[in-house]
């Protein structure tokens, strides 16, 4: 792998997604797919607390979001069908989790749920995360009971390491754990990540990898 950075990706496209920096004018879309799917997330995602949202409140969230992924400073992605007319869920690269790594974070449109949309989703960005982004670890953070969401970095070839008590909160601001899934630089070029079939872009549009 080449060590000159050529990123970030604003733009990734997987076998089946459209994985993508968000503009304002998705609020729409977003706002559509968070109202739909608000008792399936409410579980597992403390943001919808908030739901149902305003539209100008999505918009004034999404320029935030852009305005933190062109400074480099957080990695929020939409996921869109093909032919982005819908929003099936969203993603992110987040710099919480120590220098030099990411956090992997994912949700999915209700009814896109059971397609294999989040391993998709996870690979594509464990692949930007080292081959773009060049980082030393990539890590998958989810509630130990959220079995769907925990079978993914495991299949993905990630490493389980700890389980932490009391680090998050539920949405009703109740402690609950968070169990920890990492990748290393060094275990990724063994893992299915590395074999995931995207193509990326540049914000010009240019191809960064294929």
């Amino acid at each position: 792998m080449s060590h000159t950075y050529l990123g970030p990706a604003y733009r990734i496209e997987s076998e089946r997604l459209v994985i993508r920096c968000y503009n304002p004018k998705d609020a729409l879309n977003l706002q559509k797919a968070v109202q739909e799917s608000v008792e399936h997330l409410r579980p597992w995602m403390s943001w919808v607390k908030d739901e149902p949202e305003e539209l100008k409140v999505k918009i004034e969230r999404l320029r935030l979001f852009r305005a933190d992924f062109d400074l480099g400073k957080n990695y929020v992605y939409g996921v869109f069908d093909p032919y982005e007319s819908e929003l099936v869920g969203g993603t992110g690269l987040h710099p919480r989790v120590g220098s030099n790594a990411f956090e992997i974070g994912y949700w999915i449109h209700v009814n896109h749920l059971n397609k294999g949309y989040a391993t998709e989703i996870s690979a594509a960005l464990t692949k930007v995360a080292f081959e773009i982004e060049h980082v030393n670890r990539v890590e998958i953070h989810c509630e130990p009971n959220n079995i769907r969401s925990a079978a993914i970095p495991k299949k993905l070839g990630y490493v389980y390491e700890a389980t932490l008590r009391n680090r998050n909160e539920n949405i009703e601001g109740e402690p609950i754990d968070s169990m920890i899934w990492s990748m290393l630089s060094e275990e990724y070029l063994k893992s299915p990540c590395a074999k995931a079939k995207i193509v990326a872009y540049d914000v010009l549009g240019h191809i960064i990898i294929s």
